[in-house]
């Protein structure tokens, strides 16, 4: 599966849940509280009963929306998830919320982890002074991430980081300087998103 470039709200329609916490698709979310389709509004389209597999299946593709992944990078990242020490799940969280796309997405420097993939991809953000044009790019505890100069006096940039409330709690964001730097790797239980991780994992153990 491609990272997706579609319709965002239509997506998240079909998962029948808000991942992406914009008062656009909230408002959407809220109009049209059905799948997408001629049959989305019948209401055995989501009370019919699925199998785990397909239960595990949407985990993962839900997973793969959020972080803006493609089904080949999330594969890889749960398989050098199961190398390293501790509980998977937590594991593969950890690669995928310190990506370089998703710290600026998560200091609240783009409005979205995809508006925070294409400031990445055209060169607009420094990770310790120098210039990273990679989303992907794995962070790492003490590096500091920041907008370019240039890039500070662009007002979409200025008025999302001014209306941004919450940070997660390994990371240290400072508003003024359009700069944030991972503290540590998150946690067990600090990364809040909508997604059973044990279900991706059980999904990729049944594939092995």
């Amino acid at each position: 599966m491609a990272s997706y470039h579609g319709p965002k709200a239509k997506k998240q329609r079909r998962f029948g849940e808000l991942l992406v916490p914009r008062p656009k698709y909230s408002r959407i979310l809220e109009k049209r509280a059905y799948p997408p389709g001629e049959h989305g509004r019948e209401k055995s389209f989501r009370q019919s009963r699925r199998s785990n597999y397909a239960i595990q299946l949407e985990e993962k593709q839900k997973l793969a929306f959020i972080y803006n992944v493609r089904e080949r990078q999330l594969r890889n990242y749960y398989k050098k998830a199961a190398l390293m020490a501790g509980p998977t799940g937590v594991n593969l969280l950890s690669l995928l919320e310190r990506r370089l796309d998703n710290i600026v997405y998560r200091s609240g420097l783009a409005a979205t982890i995809w508006s925070a993939r294409q400031i990445v991809g055209h060169g607009h953000i420094l990770v310790n002074g120098r210039r990273l044009d990679l989303p992907s790019y794995q962070v790492r505890a003490g590096d500091v991430v920041e907008v370019s100069d240039k890039m500070k006096k662009n007002v979409h940039i200025i008025e999302w980081t001014q209306q941004a409330a919450y940070f997660p709690p390994y990371l240290s964001v400072d508003k003024d300087q359009f700069r944030v730097t991972l503290d540590r790797a998150p946690e067990e239980g600090e990364v809040q998103t909508p997604v059973a991780i044990q279900l991706v994992v059980e999904y990729y153990n049944r594939l092995t």
